[in-house]
C-alpha cells in the first residue's frame, strides 16, 4: 500500500517512466483527447461524469509527485483570461503560465514529449493544462 497522495496506478506507471521534460496534459471535459494530443500518449480517463474529477483536484495531486517547470494553458478565443487561470498560479506559485491560442495549444499537445493525457469532468472552459516535468534535484 503506498502512503503518498497519488495512488492512481496507471498515473504513477507513466510518471516513473518519464522524466525531465516529459509532458503532462491535464484536460477539461470538452478537450478532444483522442484527435489533440500525441498519440503515444498514455490516455487515463478520470471523467467519472460532469464536474468529477476537476483539473485542479487532478493538478493538486500531481504536484505530490512530479517537480514542473513550466506550464502551458488554453487562452480563450477572445483573449479573456479564463477564471481556472487564478487556481493555476495558486497552486503554481512563482510558475508564469503560457497563454497559448486554442490550435496552438492543440499543437503542443501533439508533441512527442507529451507522454500522459489525463482527462478530467471539469466544466469550467478553456480549463487545460500542459505541465512539462522538472528535475529532482540532489
Amino acid at each position: 500500500m503506498l502512503k503518498s497522495r497519488l495512488l492512481h496506478p496507471e498515473i504513477l506507471g507513466v510518471l516513473g517512466g518519464s522524466g525531465h521534460g516529459g509532458k503532462v496534459l491535464i484536460a477539461d471535459g470538452n478537450y478532444p483527447f483522442n484527435t489533440r494530443a500525441n498519440p503515444a500518449a498514455r490516455r487515463v480517463y478520470l471523467n467519472l461524469a460532469p464536474g468529477l474529477l476537476t483539473v485542479t483536484d487532478v493538478l493538486e495531486t500531481l504536484l505530490t509527485a512530479i517537480p514542473v517547470e513550466a506550464a502551458d494553458v488554453m487562452i480563450t478565443d477572445s483573449g479573456a483570461e479564463p477564471d481556472i487561470y487564478a487556481d493555476f498560479r495558486r497552486l503554481l506559485p512563482g510558475l508564469a503560465l503560457t497563454a497559448t491560442e486554442r490550435f496552438q495549444f492543440y499543437d503542443k499537445c501533439f508533441d512527442r514529449d507529451v507522454c500522459l493525457v489525463i482527462a478530467t469532468g471539469e466544466q469550467r472552459l478553456y480549463a487545460n493544462i500542459l505541465l512539462t516535468i522538472g528535475v529532482v534535484s540532489p
